[in-house]
């Protein structure tokens, strides 16, 4: 072991010789992120927001509602068992930026998406306490008297500029299946089509204009929904 103690005992070989393993290191764990066309694993059902749905995640980030809630379920029982299946990273892949996070003052909503109705969650926006007494959220009355103010074909442009895949055909029609979202008597094959598990409602109770409630609630209920995980057990999860 004396070529061990000359090792110890000369600082620039041993700097050297540190420098050296570090990049071997460096090099085995960044070079193959190079050669393969994703490190996302692709998952059936995960698709780009329709229009409406990311009117209203803008306005999700807007009111800061990520602060106090993660989208991020991690593979604990704990977890799992009160909030489903763990999150995939798919499921967040066309988020710009994600909304992981662990700050939890209220529960996760990774899977909130068809837990409650659009009566509930519009309840709930407008008076919190109402519908859950010991919330300390703060009431979004003000959401389903503001018109949602929202260029949709050019916010659909801007998120094709960072790698969401909107063909041309769902930004020309941006605007129609944001405002056919919206309203359930309209033809929304077209929309059910280019996003599929999509809901069709009149969110917030108003049929005659399209508000920033409309669009939150359209973004918390397609959370969670996209992929089918309606055949996977807990146990099997946690195998």
């Amino acid at each position: 072991m004396h070529w061990h103690k000359r090792i110890e005992k000369n600082v620039i070989l041993l700097s050297i010789l540190t420098l050296i393993t570090v990049s071997i290191g460096g090099i085995v764990e960044i070079v193959p992120t190079f050669t393969i066309k994703s490190t996302i694993e692709p998952v059936d059902g995960v698709r780009p927001y329709s229009p409406l749905e990311l009117a209203g995640r803008n306005i999700y980030i807007r009111e800061g509602c990520y602060t106090c809630h993660s989208q991020q379920i991690r593979t604990f029982r704990d977890e799992v068992e009160r909030y489903g299946h763990y999150s995939l990273a798919a499921e967040s892949m066309y988020d710009h930026p994600f909304q992981w996070g662990s700050k939890r003052t209220g529960p996760d909503l990774a899977r909130v998406g068809g837990k409650y109705s659009n009566d509930w969650h519009v309840a709930h926006l407008e008076d919190p306490r109402a519908v859950v007494p010991e919330s300390i959220m703060p009431p979004y009355a003000f959401l389903s008297e503001n018109r949602l103010d929202m260029d949709a074909a050019a916010h659909l442009e801007t998120n094709v500029d960072v790698g969401v895949p909107y063909s041309d055909t769902q930004i020309e029609l941006a605007e129609a299946d944001l405002r056919a979202q919206q309203n359930p008597d309209a033809k929304v094959d077209g929309l059910r089509q280019r996003y599929p598990r999509v809901e069709v409602a009149n969110f917030d109770g108003n049929p005659d204009r399209v508000t920033e409630m409309d669009a939150l609630v359209a973004y918390l209920q397609i959370l969670g929904r996209m992929v089918d995980f309606s055949d996977t057990s807990t146990e099997q999860l946690l195998q």
